[in-house]
């Protein structure tokens, strides 16, 4: 069960040169792209020297064992942290220079952000889960609804467009947050193992609503799991192990 794209071996992930490769040797200018990352929580690095590139519509899977630094990685891409040395630019903008007001701005409407437990908000229902990035953003309240139920439907949860996170299954809930995390139309989506919670059959089909709908709309994923059944679904694997990054060869 491999949806990768064929092609060649990526590029050079070690000494800092980016995990970039496409396969096809595309120069295309990446959409998010880090830059020599340092992270240490306390005295244990968690990041030593990553450097990566995502390009717009591609899907790239970042996996490895617990304590590899792979969360660390997706909040420092997302912006979510800021790293000890390196940087982050999307779209050409340095993260580290942005004012936190920007940073929260874009995480509000080009970032969408899926948690392995979808962390959904859990006195409002599945439609007004989905509803309140809109909100947050200036779109109406009627609006934001009508869009959140498109939404839903969409993940194959608009009967659940009532029931609170308490009520759904975790599949469902996590569809949920999908939906979510992708009704603004972010360009970059930061899925944290995203099926992590779920059983294999829930797993299949949360990820393939997410890279269907994803292609389909241009999006950019970063994806963390440790799953190498979730990671098929990527265009690109690469791998975090002791905070250092390795790209893997594509396979068709």
């Amino acid at each position: 069960m491999s949806n990768r794209s064929k092609g060649s071996g990526p590029g050079e992930g070690r000494g800092g040169s980016p995990v970039d490769g496409t396969g096809t040797g595309s120069t295309a200018q990446p959409l998010l792209a880090a830059r020599g990352l340092v992270k240490a929580h306390g005295r244990t690095p968690a990041l030593r020297d990553v450097s990566v590139e995502l390009r717009a519509g591609e899907i790239l899977a970042v996996t490895g064992p617990s304590g590899s630094g792979k969360s660390t990685l997706l909040h420092c891409l997302a912006g979510i942290v800021r790293p000890d040395a390196g940087s982050v630019a999307y779209d050409g903008r340095r993260l580290e220079e942005l004012p936190e007001k920007r940073l929260s701005e874009l995480r509000r409407t080009d970032f969408g952000v899926v948690f392995q437990f979808g962390q959904l908000v859990p006195e409002l229902t599945a439609l007004d889960n989905v509803a309140l990035p809109l909100m947050l953003a200036g779109t109406g309240r009627s609006l934001a609804r009508e869009r959140a139920g498109e939404w839903l439907e969409r993940f194959g949860v608009r009967g659940q467009a009532k029931a609170r996170p308490g009520e759904m299954s975790g599949g469902q809930a996590q569809r949920a947050a999908l939906a979510r995390a992708l009704v603004t139309g972010p360009r970059v989506v930061f899925a944290d193992e995203p099926t992590g919670a779920l059983d294999s059959l829930a797993g299949e089909q949360v990820m393939a609503a997410l890279a269907h709908t994803a292609r389909e709309a241009g999006t950019a994923v970063l994806l963390v799991t440790h799953d190498a059944r979730v990671a098929a679904y990527a265009d690109r694997e690469a791998r975090l192990r002791d905070g250092t990054l390795t790209p893997l060869e594509v396979t068709a």
